[in-house]
């Protein structure tokens, strides 16, 4: 009797170290998983589901229009995206070496609501959603250098890949953008502050680099964006030089990444987002499919071109800011010089005339007013944003005397209105701008745009000159009083004398 006791004694104990262990696998299971709601193995119920490890260029891709696009094809798509600014594979490498928490895992599910959680590690975001498709991305300034590939892809890839539990899982790269011409971006010095240089360079390294690892798809955003710089659009694709315009350039990226997944022709797509007209979805969506069928060049969109210029019959409406575009508006979308932008009227149409500056501004505020009443009935996204210049003192770092524009294209037979305004909120000192209009005449309108809610100034009858050709020139007027001398533009509207 004794010796059943002692050895169902010993059974208990040994049952109830087992449980003890399994307890604290568990737990280091779920300290290794903060602030997520952990499902270790979600049922395969035919979703696709889209992993990036990647950065803000991932971002500009899968975090917007990607869900619609599917959407609106029927098909049911679960988008993650883990982000760290301006990550290199190397970095994601490091991170998996100290299964690091750092990232932001961005998530939009099944119904299209989207999540951010702070504070993830790869790992337990793997372990989030039986993911179908996990892409790889090298940062934008070393994506056209292979050695940076090869240097941390592999790594990367090793310990993903098991970790990924869907069987017929795919492997992707993400090809990436060059950098607008203009671009101030340090990496461009890279390729030589060369666009084209830049863009054959990622072709080539992301097309090395599919050797490295078991790759399956290469999704190119790169060659879709530069199909979209042949058409009318020209290089107004990005926001800042670098980052992708909102939103046609994240548009065109997004098409590309339906296409490459799905396998479907993205042209004809239902899914359009605001402030593109027909034309410009039409362009977005055939610079994708272009850059699926021939992804490793550039195809010229020769049936994407502009108008034929002469009288307007609609306004061409400007918007001097790079927030989203808005519906009926130009969207300035760069401060810089060299910055250059077809036209559409306010109905969409191009209308063969071309903004160019020529004069930069300082840079971009957003402190303007959310309501506004005024002849160009702004929406909040065009009158909250304005560039501005500064004539008296340094700001940033630079002194911005003037800046300068130039309106080609038009009728040297007809004469034009320039309307303006400009605005600057929360201020009470007479920051007074000047607009100075020259073609074969030149008419000069001024306003105060201090806290200006309702107030805009027309310069009336401006003659091109002998090339087509209005100069505007925006600086302080006589009467700003503002120590920086600062002025602004925020919009303005076109219109022909017919």
């Amino acid at each position: 009797m004794n010796i059943v006791m002692k050895n169902k004694n010993i059974a208990f104990k040994m049952l109830l170290s087992i449980m003890i262990v399994l307890l604290g696998l568990t737990s280091c299971q779920k300290m290794d998983r903060p602030d997520m709601n952990y499902t270790p193995d979600p049922p395969d119920d035919g979703t696709i589901r889209i992993l990036t490890i990647g950065n803000s260029f991932s971002e500009d891709a899968v975090e917007n229009y990607l869900y619609d696009l599917a959407k609106a094809e029927g098909k049911q798509v679960i988008i993650g995206n883990l982000y760290i600014g301006d990550a290199s594979l190397a970095q994601h490498a490091e991170n998996i070496t100290k299964n690091a928490a750092v990232y932001s895992y961005r998530k939009i599910d099944k119904e299209g609501k989207k999540t951010t959680t702070a504070n993830q590690t790869i790992a337990n975001t793997l372990a989030n959603e039986k993911w179908t498709h996990i892409s790889f991305q090298q940062v934008s300034s070393q994506s056209g250098m292979y050695d940076s590939w090869a240097e941390s892809l592999k790594k990367v890839y090793d310990y993903v890949a098991p970790r990924a539990t869907h069987p017929n899982i795919k492997f992707m790269l993400h090809q990436t953008w060059a950098y607008a011409k203009n671009s101030t971006h340090a990496g461009f010095a890279n390729y030589e502050k060369n666009q084209l240089t830049m863009y054959q360079a990622i072709v080539d390294a992301t097309n090395k680099a599919k050797s490295l690892v078991p790759i399956e798809i290469i999704i190119p955003s790169g060659t879709a964006i530069q199909n979209g710089r042949t058409s009318v659009v020209e290089d107004n694709f990005t926001r800042d030089g670098y980052h992708l315009a909102i939103p046609i350039g994240r548009y065109t990226a997004a098409c590309t990444w339906f296409e490459a997944i799905f396998g479907k022709s993205v042209v004809g797509n239902s899914f359009k987002p605001d402030g593109l007209s027909p034309f410009e979805i039409s362009i977005a969506q055939n610079a994708a499919h272009m850059a699926i069928t021939n992804p490793d060049k550039i195809t010229e969109m020769t049936a994407f071109q502009g108008g034929p210029g002469g009288p307007l019959t609609n306004p061409v409406l400007l918007d001097f800011g790079n927030a989203t575009a808005s519906n009926q508006w130009n969207q300035i979308n760069n401060f810089l010089a060299g910055t250059t932008i077809n036209l559409k009227d306010s109905q969409g149409a191009y209308v063969g005339i071309k903004l160019t500056i020529t004069e930069r501004f300082n840079g971009l505020n957003g402190d303007g007013p959310a309501t506004t009443n005024t002849i160009l009935n702004m929406p909040t996204n065009v009158s909250k944003n304005s560039y501005f210049g500064n004539s008296k003192a340094p700001f940033n770092n630079m002194t911005i005397a003037q800046s300068v524009f130039e309106i080609t294209g038009l009728d040297k037979n007809l004469s034009y209105n320039l309307t303006f305004f400009g605005a600057r909120g929360g201020v009470n000192d007479n920051r007074e701008t000047k607009y100075s209009c020259k073609g074969t005449n030149e008419v000069i309108v001024h306003l105060n745009t201090s806290s200006n809610t309702d107030k805009t100034v027309s310069a009336d009858q401006i003659i091109p000159d002998v090339d087509g050709k209005i100069r505007v020139t925006v600086t302080s007027g006589e009467n700003n009083n503002n120590g920086s001398g600062f002025y602004y533009i925020t919009a303005a509207r076109l219109s022909s004398n017919n």
